[in-house]
């Protein structure tokens, strides 16, 4: 480490904020500490070497207190919401026992992030329990700088998913009256950006800054200008009664988010939340916030790229994590549907058999399905089944293997594949090959999808239970052909793809 090199420390390292965050923070040359109930969770990030990772709960005061001891700047990213309806009690309680920490280890200042919201009005539980957790922080003695935001436009985080996944999946949408609330809502790399010039700004000690995007709208007009980016047509029908419960309950329904942490934010979203002064731009003049479109359309392009740096990671440290063969999840808008099996081969010989698939070999399981699909391609104007694969034996980053391309490549580890059959979304087909601490062999297969609009989901529904089986078989023959390249025989070509 450098002489006098500061060091940061960073609650919910492994969060959406923090997990972000954290790399950043690292890029600029500090010292950098986490603090994770899991050390496994924070180990699957890629930046995991370059911090300091103290094993532990907030709400200990010891461990609070070992990971906090020679810290300079403390962010305070700790929400309980989730925990049900005494999320405020156990929000208070955390912050004045990490206040109390912080003064007692002599940190030079706290950064804090709450909700942006006039304070004077008649704000939800939610709000005020993110502002009075900032004035429970500040009365611990210890400089805080606490930035106030709305919405945060970005793949992963809960507000925009609800709008987000609200519009994707209902053609028609029966609204309660705070669709027309004012909102602010800022993209995820201008939050970023204050977040990291507040460690260069003195001046922001001690100051609540409210930040918000270029623009104000209403969260109607956050939907309609996700539909309008994504290409879809929405009608959205406002009603006059529809309490925050029922609104919540129907979340619940129609979206992976559950009522327990939509009920809360919903209950937000009748305040108006507006930026109502200048002083973000007074202490932060070179940051230039970008409107909403072009903060959605950002959201989308990551979509259609795959750059969702997160969930490919999440679905690695839950590789190392998880013993369940089959599971189906959701993150950030992309369904996943991971399988995983022991093979009792060498991960050399188990990498060799992945690599090798398609072209000549086929799929390994139910070709004449992979034909089938095949030919829809290429009767919709896709490329169908006949690029085949450059090389029988050898993967590229670049290469066409049927009608599917080699997005990503760890020679050895990983190979991901991107579709580009005609299906209405993106989707992508992942192989992972690991030597566990037990020295067995470990394959994950993940199959995800991105779906666009309600038929995006339908086709996803409608395929399931084959997806399953095809899959499912996929995974049982690698395995099996696996034995047969650890005893140095070739992987042998599928006769019904000849």
């Amino acid at each position: 480490m450098l002489e006098g090199q500061r060091t940061v420390f960073v609650t919910g390292a492994t969060g959406y904020i923090g997990g972000r965050l954290t790399p950043r923070i690292v890029k600029e040359g500090y010292r950098v500490r986490v603090l994770a109930r899991s050390k496994n969770r924070v180990l699957s990030r890629s930046w995991a070497e370059d911090v300091e990772i103290v094993e532990g709960d907030v709400q200990d005061r010891e461990t609070l207190s070992k990971a906090l001891s020679g810290v300079d700047y403390a962010y305070y990213l700790i929400h309980s919401m989730g925990i049900g309806r005494r999320f405020h009690e156990l929000d208070i309680r955390l912050a004045r026992e990490f206040g109390k920490a912080a003064r007692k280890a002599g940190v030079n200042r706290i950064v804090y992030l709450g909700g942006l919201g006039d304070p004077e009005a008649d704000l939800s539980k939610h709000l005020r329990s993110r502002q009075e957790t900032g004035q429970v922080l500040r009365e611990s003695g210890v400089p805080v700088t606490e930035f106030r935001a709305a919405v945060i436009v970005g793949s992963g985080s809960i507000s925009f998913e609800m709008v987000r996944y609200l519009v994707e999946r209902l053609p028609v949408m029966v609204c309660p009256k705070w669709i027309y609330s004012r909102i602010q809502p800022i993209a995820i790399s201008d939050l970023l950006d204050y977040l990291m010039a507040a460690l260069n700004v003195p001046e922001s000690a001690g100051k609540t800054i409210e930040i918000g995007g270029k623009d104000v709208t209403t969260y109607k007009g956050m939907m309609q200008g996700y539909a309008e980016a994504r290409g879809l047509r929405r009608r959205i029908i406002p009603v006059p009664v529809l309490t925050p419960r029922l609104s919540s309950y129907w979340v619940h329904l129609v979206t992976p988010i559950p009522a327990s942490i939509s009920a809360p934010l919903i209950d937000g979203l009748r305040n108006d939340i507006v930026v109502t002064n200048s002083l973000a731009r007074e202490l932060f003049p070179c940051i230039e916030p970008m409107d909403y479109g072009t903060a959605a359309v950002c959201v989308i392009d990551d979509l259609d790229a795959g750059r969702i740096e997160t969930a490919w990671s999440d679905a690695q440290g839950m590789s190392n994590s998880s013993d369940r063969p089959v599971r189906l999840e959701t993150q950030e808008g992309m369904i996943l549907e991971r399988r995983r099996r022991k093979v009792a081969a060498p991960t050399t010989a188990v990498y060799k058999v992945v690599s090798g698939i398609g072209g000549g070999r086929g799929w390994y399981h139910a070709n004449w399905l992979w034909r089938l699909r095949g030919m829809i391609d290429r009767a919709l104007g896709g490329s169908g089944l006949r690029r085949g694969r450059r090389h029988p034996d050898n993967l590229r980053v670049g290469d066409a293997l049927d009608f599917w391309r080699v997005e990503a490549l760890e020679d050895g580890r990983m190979i991901r594949l991107r579709a580009e059959m005609k299906v209405p979304g993106q989707a992508w087909l992942q192989y992972e090959v690991w030597e566990d601490d037990e020295g067995e062999t470990q394959l994950e297969q993940t199959a995800a999808f991105i779906p666009k609009g309600l038929a995006g989901l339908a086709y996803w529904h409608a395929l399931y239970p084959l997806h399953g089986w095809i899959f499912s078989g996929m995974v049982r023959e690698i395995a099996k052909r696996s034995l047969d390249v650890s005893g140095n025989t070739d992987v042998q070509p599928s006769g019904d793809m000849s």
